[in-house]
């Protein structure tokens, strides 16, 4: 049905001029109520600017704000400044005086409007007056710098006034072509919306002087032959170009720019969600009925030309509302839509409830007052709305989660709606993955991860006075939590409350309220500690040491760090909170002596002083989490899942350690960032680095492989020795703790270890020595032997050291022999002798084997038997003895023979010289050890036969 006022101006039935006039008419009334709109909500220096801007954009004068100079390009196509424009100047400076240009001077300013929020539901005092400049496209250069200049300074001036302009230059014919180097307005999402900024243009702009745009004269269904119609307007002279101005059309849309504006929004949204709210559901509405439906500009000007006035219906907020709400009700999304108004309503920020005073009757808020009466708003809630700046945990929680969950599904609706309309190019689907890894960062749950409860939901959470409290949990028999709760209460008074949080670990929730801004450096903090030893001492620095840690606003973070994986940037370790090592040890009160005074094997009871860690991590995303270490071996945990978190770039977070206990809490702190720094410089080293510590009784083994770092926990030495005569395929060096192993030998043995090469180690303990065989791999080999002197000890082991390095080395490539060399042979003396620790090792000559006289050369041949058996093949300078000959008399046999041989009666061991497993390596290298381990078994299964014949 057709409003009886309607024009509809047809190509193909004529167009009549006074209804051409008409139309603009209508437009011009409605920018006139809107203009009057906009003063009315700015102070008196801000009207001043909205007054003066096309003077000062008409003319260049020296004593006027914007000057340049006498050459740059101005005057406003049209305009010509009334007498009150110019009584404003001349207040400014009163030498001012205007005078028309006689003839056809050049106007190169070919229209001003003003965009945004003004004159709109949602003006504010601090709303932004952004305006457009449209120029005309024949300013070379230099023409365009000038202007551009002046801009500048006229925004300085601005400012002076109280009021923050932005000043956009547009060069019509390049903006129809989608053509612009710049955002267009302070809440411009880049070049790639062109046509939906078009769309907030046409339904938003305030005309102020110059030409107005052919877009008005253009009826709806018009639309898409825009282009036949206005060269007909223009070419018959319906509308004098002079004018005029050629902004463009709305008939279609690319689908592409709901997704690029919807991504847009959505990244303002996740801190400012309530600001988004309601232009992401518009987008959602121009999405869902691509490509049938029209936009809002569209609907506006379809009203104008029905002669439907109305300044409210039209307000850009209202329409932009009546359009959501009408396509949440068709889909029946009612908590949806109560979103939507609640944001409108803050958006619109004129508080309704009786508690709000009321400065001024305002239209804004006669209109919203409307509004909340048609959504059957009560007092309760006006007044729930209207105290959102004193909004704490509970209500921003809730609020919260409705929040979120619109940012999400938003987010859903753009990725199906991109890849149902192929409306996705490679810079979207990278801007769609890094605002996902935004949305996942910001929002999403997991174990250790603390929640952000407050992406601008409220101003400040922060509480004047909370109590903390640890208690038993009722619902978990045998353990304890602790909880938050609202003011300052007194021992039994909290148990009649409900606490704001209540988490497991006492770091868990204090980090949560620094986090959440619950608790700031203003909060009064009341301490009932329970079971645990927490003083108000220690909770004071704890809330330091994370403010210092997650220094509050956290910084912004880039696309390109959401484009990689997350990494820690900042890591704090507490160690020991609400716990007293020496309260937990009371026998250590007593057994405190200056014997031992290392925190991990403290005191003569050897007792470890680190019995829980909290690690409280910030991520290069913002995440942070807290997790919770204890029980015997929560150190080594803790640093394992430390150094398995650090990639493999450069990159490593700042590591703070602290700890307040009431004992030794320094000396303890200092002892945990010396194991940690140690073992992060090693893993920097490259791979294969073992790491050896001492814990309390347990000797633990980090081992820095590539990709995983592996925790290798040692009961007792046995297991210990195990562990280092292990074979190895590579070179892996061994770092000891400065204070691991420190009653063993092994500690002067064991750092020393060097690639590519055998070291012995030697111990002289009077009728015996200890022999320690460091192989090119750094494994292990130890044996014990009767000590008669020096030469006796060496001489035998070098000579068949000699034998398997010459074996190998003719088994290698010659190209690799030269390249690698042959295994040199190293030997250490380890002192003192004797009983006591060693606590040197000194380096020794190579025995010479050319001083031996009584060597008798036994070699060894071993083979693959049957199943896992092995045969065994021994010649006696020369003489073959078998198995196959002699069965399980073997070595009997040999040791009679060896007894014939000698001239000696004393029955001193026998060694075998040289030894070949080439049968049981294939084409393989085997290692020293290997070979080591072989001739130790064959030598004792000798020398026991020897002890017998």
């Amino acid at each position: 049905m057709n409003h009886p006022h309607e024009i509809r101006p047809d190509l193909d039935e004529g167009i009549d001029r006074k209804v051409l006039s008409q139309l603009r008419t209508r437009f011009l009334t409605l920018n006139q109520g809107r203009l009057e709109r906009a003063r009315e909500g700015l102070s008196s220096r801000q009207q001043l600017v909205l007054t003066l801007l096309p003077l000062f954009l008409h003319v260049n004068h020296p004593l006027l704000p914007g000057y340049v100079s006498s050459a740059t390009p101005a005057g406003v196509s049209g305009f010509e400044p009334d007498a009150q424009v110019l009584a404003e100047a001349q207040r400014l400076t009163r030498s001012f005086s205007y005078k028309a240009r006689r003839g056809k001077p050049p106007q190169p300013i070919l229209g001003l409007f003003l965009m945004g929020s003004l004159g709109t539901l949602a003006q504010a005092e601090q709303s932004d007056m952004d305006v457009w400049v449209c120029h005309d496209a024949a300013l070379d250069e230099n023409g365009l710098a000038e202007l551009r200049k002046k801009c500048q300074l006229l925004e300085a001036w601005a400012a002076n006034q109280g009021a923050e302009a932005h000043l956009f230059l547009i060069e019509p014919q390049s903006f129809v072509q989608g053509e612009r180097d710049s955002q267009l307005s302070s809440d411009d999402c880049g070049t790639t919306q062109h046509y939906l900024l078009l769309d907030e243009f046409y339904r938003t702009a305030i005309w102020l002087a110059g030409r107005t745009p052919l877009w008005w004269l253009v009826p709806v269904y018009e639309e898409t032959r825009y282009r036949d119609y206005i060269q007909t307007l223009l070419s018959k002279r319906f509308v004098r170009a002079e004018d005029n101005l050629d902004l463009g059309h709305l008939a279609h849309i690319p689908p592409g720019e709901f997704v690029g504006a919807g991504l847009w929004q959505l990244f303002k949204g996740i801190e400012s969600p309530y600001k988004s709210v309601l232009k992401l559901l518009l987008i959602e509405v121009y999405a869902s009925e691509y490509p049938q439906g029209q936009c809002l500009s569209l609907h506006f000007k379809q009203a104008v030309f029905a002669n439907r006035l109305d300044l409210d219906e039209l307000d850009p907020y209202m329409m932009v509302y009546r359009r959501i709400e009408q396509y949440l009700l068709g889909r029946g999304e009612n908590e949806r839509l109560e979103l939507v108004r609640r944001s409108l309503y803050l958006k619109v920020n004129k508080k309704l409830s009786s508690l709000a005073p009321v400065r001024t009757n305002s239209w804004q808020r006669t209109l919203l007052q409307r509004l909340s009466q048609e959504w059957g708003w009560d007092e309760r809630q006006l007044a729930l709305l209207d105290s959102r700046s004193q909004w704490k945990v509970r209500q921003v929680a809730v609020e919260r989660r409705a929040l979120v969950a619109e940012l999400n599904y938003s987010y859903r609706f753009l990725c199906q709606f991109a890849r149902t309309r192929n409306a996705i190019n490679r810079i979207d689907q990278r801007d769609l993955s890094v605002l996902g890894r935004r949305l996942y960062a910001a929002f999403e749950r997991r174990a250790g991860k603390i929640e952000f409860i407050n992406p601008g939901v409220a101003p400040d959470l922060a509480e004047d006075t909370l109590t903390l409290v640890q208690a038993p949990n009722r619902k978990e028999p045998g353990q304890q939590h602790w909880g938050l709760y609202n003011g300052n209460l007194g021992i039994h008074e909290w148990e009649h409350f409900t606490p704001i949080k209540r988490c497991h670990q006492l770091l868990e929730l204090l980090t949560w309220a620094h986090r959440n801004g619950v608790i700031d450096s203003s909060t009064r903090l009341a301490l009932h500690p329970g079971a645990s030893d927490l003083s108000e001492y220690e909770l004071f620095n704890l809330l330091g040491s994370l403010q210092q840690s997650l220094a509050l606003p956290l910084p912004a973070v880039s696309d390109q760090r959401l484009l990689q994986p997350s990494v820690a940037d900042e890591m704090l370790l507490l160690v020991n909170v609400g716990v007293d090592p020496l309260q937990q040890h009371r026998d250590l009160n007593i057994l405190m002596t200056t014997e031992r005074t290392d925190s991990l094997s403290y005191a003569g009871v050897r007792e470890n002083l680190v019995l829980t860690l909290d690690q409280v991590t910030l991520n290069s995303w913002n995440e942070v989490q807290v997790q919770r270490y204890d029980g015997e071996h929560a150190l080594m945990r803790c640093l394992r899942d430390y150094l398995n978190s650090l990639d493999n770039t450069a990159h490593r977070p700042l590591l703070r350690v602290r700890c307040f206990c009431h004992n030794r809490a320094q000396a303890i702190a200092q002892r945990v960032e010396e194991v940690f720094t140690t073992a992060q410089a090693l893993l920097g080293q490259g791979q294969n680095h073992r790491y050896l510590l001492q814990v309390q009784h347990h000797t633990h083994v980090l081992e820095l492989q590539a990709g995983a770092v592996e925790l290798v926990t040692l009961d007792d030495h046995r297991a210990l020795l195990g562990y280092l005569c292990e074979e190895r395929v590579d070179y892996s060096p061994l770092h000891l703790d400065a204070n691991a192993l420190q009653e063993l030998e092994l500690a002067q043995v064991l750092p020393l270890g060097l690639p590519h090469c055998i070291q012995v180690f030697y111990r002289v303990q009077d009728a015996w020595a200890d022999l320690y065989v460091l192989d090119e791999h750094n494994a292990l080999w130890q044996q014990r032997l009767p000590f008669h002197h020096e030469s006796s000890l060496l001489l035998p082991l070098q000579r068949f050291l000699q034998s398997i390095i010459f074996r190998r080395d003719a088994r290698l490539p010659l190209a690799n022999l030269h390249s690698q060399g042959s295994l040199e042979v190293l030997y250490y003396q380890l002192t003192p002798a004797g009983p006591g620790k060693a606590r040197t090792a000194t380096s020794r000559p190579v025995p010479s084997l050319g001083v031996e006289t009584r060597f008798y050369d036994v070699q060894a041949i071993v083979q693959p038997g049957i199943g896992d058996a092995v045969q065994v093949t021994l010649y006696c300078n020369q003489r073959e003895f078998s198995a196959l000959e002699h069965g399980d008399q073997l070595y009997v046999m040999v040791a009679r023979e060896i007894i014939e041989q000698r001239r000696e009666t004393e029955r001193y061991r026998c060694y075998i010289t040289d030894l070949d497993l080439s049968g049981l390596l294939a084409d393989g290298q085997g290692s020293s050890l290997l070979y080591l381990r072989y001739k130790g078994e064959l030598e004792r299964s000798l020398n026991e036969a020897l002890a017998q014949v």
